[in-house]
């Protein structure tokens, strides 16, 4: 019989993460573990990546939905839905994660392939937070100088025309067909203003935006990705959409260029792969990107990932080394590519499990 245990875990970042929306000094975050009691010893684990703020499954009852679908897993089934309501995307992805692990031997090999097995590498873009105009530049300045040939730059959360002049300047040293730019607007401008600001932005050789208006205001967002002269990439607006017929709606309603799928925000694996169908039916790219989990999470995105056809496109899954207290993993990161070294080995560390 399955059992399982869960456990809160705080996560500090190693200098404070700000976008539009917020300034984040830590993190909390759970982690789950699933065995047969007839082999205690071998355990699949999972990160239950709740992101205060922005998930769906921010509510009151997030921990005992979490207790309740671990004591509810002793009765699952394989092949049945999880004992949980969708809506609480991150404890799927946990679950999801723990289950495949267990599978695979608890080996923290969630999905098998020549990436788990050290023989490839993922691309990634180049990730720079929010800050004062001379942070930022220092922050970009040492992107480039790791060698990353994508760049995403977190913008609309301070003056637009300083951020503008932070554009320039990347552009006046590495043209667009040495670097590529993407921004990430997090819902930081207006229906009124978004198409001004993106005119404005246009002229740097800007590859796409993500989210440029808050999300949930379909009319206005369809009216953006269908004027911008930028290409407009779906974040924030995949998130609590639970079900296949609304997705379907979503999609046709904006019909975006990109979509940005985090599976531990908009429904875990499975129903990541149901955004992936639903949009190359529509012509839609997509990209994945990480949504600040521990290296458990990471590590279960990525390999996730690298089963994929990512075309080329450099994935946002450049998170793993944000936190002063992330659980030791083989992910590595060496330039603009994420590796998972087979010579290495997690070190998980005792924690404080709950039935």
């Amino acid at each position: 019989m399955l059992q399982a245990a869960y456990c809160r875990y705080l996560l500090h970042f190693k200098q404070p993460a700000i976008t539009s929306r917020a300034v984040m000094l830590d993190k909390t975050t759970y982690f789950v573990k699933i065995w047969d009691d007839n082999n205690p010893e071998v355990y699949g684990l999972g990160e239950c990546a709740l992101f205060k703020g922005l998930g769906a499954d921010d509510l009151p009852d997030y921990e005992q939905r979490l207790a309740d679908a671990c004591r509810d897993i002793t009765s699952w089934l394989r092949g049945k839905p999880l004992p949980v309501d969708p809506l609480y995307s991150s404890i799927v992805f946990g679950l999801e994660t723990a289950l495949a692990d267990l599978a695979n031997g608890g080996r923290r090999v969630i999905f098998p392939s020549p990436w788990s097995n050290g023989d490839s590498a993922i691309s990634i873009n180049g990730l720079v937070w929010m800050g004062n105009a001379d942070a930022m530049l220092q922050r970009i300045d040492e992107k480039l100088a790791q060698g990353f040939r994508c760049v995403k730059l977190k913008i609309g959360g301070i003056d637009f025309n300083e951020e503008l002049r932070l554009i320039s300047y990347i552009r006046e040293s590495y043209p667009a067909s040495t670097l590529q730019l993407r921004l990430d607007a997090n819902g930081a401008f207006t229906p009124d203003n978004a198409l001004i600001h993106l005119d404005r932005l246009a002229r740097y050789d800007i590859h796409s935006i993500e989210q440029p208006i808050k999300p949930r205001q379909w009319d206005a967002m369809s009216r953006i990705s269908r004027e911008s002269p930028i290409d407009i990439a779906l974040d924030e607006e995949l998130i609590g959409i639970v079900t296949l017929d609304r997705m379907e709606k979503m999609l046709d309603a904006i019909m975006p260029r990109y979509i940005i799928l985090k599976p531990s925000l908009c429904g875990g694996f499975g129903m990541a792969s149901s955004w992936i169908s639903e949009a190359d039916k529509r012509g839609i790219g997509r990209w994945v990107t990480s949504a600040l989990e521990s290296n458990v999470g990471l590590n279960a995105i990525a390999q996730w990932t690298a089963t994929l056809d990512t075309r080329d496109m450099p994935q946002g899954l450049g998170t793993g080394a944000l936190y002063t207290d992330n659980i030791t993993s083989p992910l590595r990161q060496t330039g603009d590519v994420l590796r998972y070294d087979t010579e290495a080995s997690w070190q998980i560390p005792q924690l404080p499990w709950k039935r």
